[in-house]
């Protein structure tokens, strides 16, 4: 028996409103400082110019240069989902490209995660729709498959489950469970807070900071 070369599973609800609300008032560094600056998604440049990028995630696995599940994938999409790709991290073909991302507007789609490259990367950048990728080219993609929908991906050295919350700014992409969301936002407001302590005290204009002291002292600085 040969083996479907395609698995399409069932495409995750939508988080919560308010909870992506919030997460829209968030700078990525305090998410990733909260989730002990573990490795993130990484490798990834902007396409877009400055539109923040906040939704739950839907995943596709393809083979290198190719994007036939990324249709299907987003045919279900609703509005506050991300398309998450893992294409292997192959830059020869374009993945997604200027009709891709007409089509993700359609659908609701609040932006693109692409391990991968993408082309019409001025399109991206005209429409500032978020797109995240590791490089534009001008080749196109094949349609073949094998390939899958829904399923955990590795992308920029993080695995993304279907249904993760994706967040995404100028410092980069974090993602992380829906289920992680409260406590986050708890933590983050202890951050935020604690940075503006810091603030306040670099404004005073010494030279002797007691964030800095506490830095030095295990050191025996």
């Amino acid at each position: 028996m040969v083996a479907s070369s395609f698995a399409v599973h069932p495409t995750p609800a939508v988080a919560p409103q308010d909870v992506l609300a919030a997460f829209r008032e968030v700078a990525t560094p305090h998410i990733s400082d909260n989730l002990q600056r573990l490795s993130g998604i990484v490798g990834l440049q902007r396409f877009h110019r400055q539109r923040k990028l906040v939704g739950t995630a839907i995943t596709v696995k393809t083979r290198p240069g190719d994007n036939l599940l990324i249709y299907k994938a987003l045919m279900d999409a609703s509005a506050g989902h991300v398309l998450v790709v893992d294409g292997g991290g192959d830059t020869t073909n374009a993945l997604v490209g200027e009709l891709i991302m007409l089509y993700a507007q359609q659908r609701g789609c609040t932006g693109l995660v692409i391990d991968g490259a993408i082309r019409d990367s001025a399109a991206f950048r005209e429409a500032d729709f978020p797109c995240y990728a590791r490089a534009a080219i001008h080749r196109g993609p094949y349609k073949n498959g094998p390939g899958a929908v829904n399923m955990p991906v590795c992308v920029g050295g993080q695995i993304v489950q279907p249904g993760d919350i994706v967040v995404g700014d100028d410092d980069g992409i974090v993602s992380f469970p829906l289920s992680e969301a409260p406590r986050l936002l708890d933590a983050i407001e202890q951050t935020a807070r604690f940075e503006a302590a810091i603030k306040a005290e670099i404004a005073n204009g010494k030279a002797g900071q007691s964030w800095l002291t506490k830095a030095f002292a295990p050191h025996g600085l």
